[in-house]
């Protein structure tokens, strides 16, 4: 990839301090390990006096997570490297980088703090049950910061993180704090003798005014009737992330302006008027997923008198749909015009039986305009061959 052995652009490579990175290729191919050998330990090896490295995704394709798993603690090492942003593997991956190969962005070590450190970032989208054992114990050595991200997916710890809980164990170590933001999800499998708790008891251990607003929802989720599992969220306000995950039928009436990656995730319902505030509440959003097997009840009998007249919703920045875990009734809530208008969807993953049956063997007019700019159509039988009547109604496939 680095043309070493050119001197003029060997010369180039050594006045360049900021760097950003777009991938922009198929990378299916490649292990992660073979990645990081080939790529990510030749940018700073090329590039010998970056103090600043971003790799980003294009938007079609993401990047292969930088993976430091069985290599020596001098791969992906600089003297110099003050900012970088770039996806890992797992937390294990950040606390690597975090060991003393980055030397001007932390000295840490397992007995050391990082006096240094004053703006820290922590956003990961999978689950983790090394909340207590690993951030905790990560957050404890960065007692001058000043700015602090966190954005963490908890699950299997016996109790919520509340505010009671993020003043005793992370506020009170950092007198110097004045930033603070943070979208914290808790999940957690309950039975009969759980005490529940509600958005209310979580919102009143929120007294401290360095939280700033802050903003609690609990879901029990239920079974066949069986509660069996509980999700509470806390999030501090203005919302500054670009992803949300889980979203029930229970979010507050308010804007996120910023969130552009939007799961909904419920075993009630959703109803259309649901949709109609997610897209009031989302006004920017590019990607949406739908898991939900539950239709409203009231498709076994005559629709209500309202649904009649419910205003059509729109999502004008929308690009990429999935629905491959949502009933029948949410793909013909999403393509049919008369309920939703999707003017730039160009992606959309959704189950070939339900598409064929919504769109009534893609012949049925009313599902036709949202399915007009769709370029790449993903079923879940990777080996169905596309009938010309589907190529037909997808005209941009």
């Amino acid at each position: 990839m680095f043309c070493l052995d050119d001197s003029l652009f060997r010369h180039i490579s050594k006045q360049i301090t900021d760097l950003t990175l777009m991938s922009n290729e198929n990378n299916s191919g490649i292990t992660l390990k073979d990645y990081t050998m080939n790529i990510y330990l030749n940018i700073l090896a090329f590039f010998e006096n970056l103090n600043h490295l971003t790799i980003v995704s294009s938007p079609i394709n993401n990047y292969p997570s930088l993976s430091l798993y069985d290599l020596p603690s001098t791969s992906f090492f600089s003297s110099i490297l003050t900012k970088l942003r770039i996806y890992v593997l797992s937390f294990n991956d950040c606390l690597a980088l975090l060991d003393g190969r980055l030397k001007q962005l932390t000295k840490f070590t397992v007995e050391d703090d990082l006096p240094n450190l004053k703006s820290f970032s922590l956003i990961c989208y999978t689950n983790t049950s090394e909340y207590d054992n690993q951030v905790l114990r990560l957050l404890r050595r960065m007692s001058y910061l000043k700015e602090l991200t966190l954005y963490l997916c908890i699950e299997k710890r016996p109790t919520f993180v509340d505010g009671t809980h993020l003043h005793n164990e992370i506020l009170a170590h950092m007198p110097q704090l004045h930033t603070f933001n943070f979208y914290i999800s808790m999940q957690n499998e309950i039975n009969d003798s759980t005490i529940r708790l509600s958005n209310n008891d979580i919102q009143r251990t929120f007294t401290n005014a360095r939280y700033g607003q802050v903003v609690c929802t609990v879901d029990y989720l239920d079974n066949f009737k069986i509660i069996r599992k509980v999700i509470c969220k806390i999030f501090s306000l203005p919302f500054t992330f670009d992803r949300l995950e889980r979203l029930s039928n229970n979010f507050p009436s308010i804007l996120f302006n910023n969130v552009t990656h939007l799961m909904l995730w419920d075993t009630i319902e959703f109803e259309h008027e649901f949709f109609v505030r997610v897209a009031r509440a989302f006004p920017l959003l590019k990607y949406l997923i739908v898991n939900n097997i539950r239709p409203p009840l009231w498709i076994f009998r005559k629709p209500p008198l309202d649904d009649y007249y419910s205003p059509i919703v729109e999502y004008p920045h929308l690009i990429s749909l999935d629905l491959s875990f949502a009933n029948s009734y949410y793909v013909d809530q999403f393509l049919n015009e008369k309920k939703t208008i999707l003017p730039r969807l160009t992606k959309l993953n959704v189950p070939y039986n339900k598409l064929e049956s919504v769109t009534e063997n893609f012949t049925r007019n009313e599902t036709r305009r949202n399915c007009a700019q769709v370029k790449h159509l993903i079923v879940d039988n990777a080996s169905i061959v596309f009938s010309e009547d589907v190529y037909r109604y997808f005209r941009s496939l």
